[in-house]
């Protein structure tokens, strides 16, 4: 298993903002194509502003067809136009999880 951990900055104060875009829109297109959504979270110490979520995937190879027919969905390229102005700053991570990690 890997996880892609995606971490977004948005402008100051607009996170509730991107929750409600996402949950009506994002999430309906991501969770049935990306599949094994672990978890998503906002920032409330440090960095603020932010947003994390990870996906699990059985490889790298997985995630990138899964990506791949994401985006080339229509709904997910007309929720990204709504999204993007939200968002400051993305950042990507592939996690690969310890031999005694309880996530495998």
């Amino acid at each position: 298993m890997i996880i892609d951990e995606r971490t977004y900055t948005l402008h100051p104060g607009r996170v509730p903002d991107y929750f409600k875009l996402y949950e009506a829109e994002g999430l309906p297109v991501q969770r049935p194509i990306l599949g094994n959504l672990i978890g998503y979270f906002a920032t409330e110490v440090g960095t603020l502003n932010q947003v994390v979520h990870l996906w699990g995937y059985d490889s790298m190879g997985e995630r990138e067809k899964r990506r791949a027919v994401m985006l080339q969905n229509a709904d997910w390229q007309a929720y990204l136009k709504k999204a993007m102005p939200l968002i400051v700053k993305m950042e990507n991570r592939i996690l690969s999880p310890a031999p005694f990690s309880p996530l495998k």
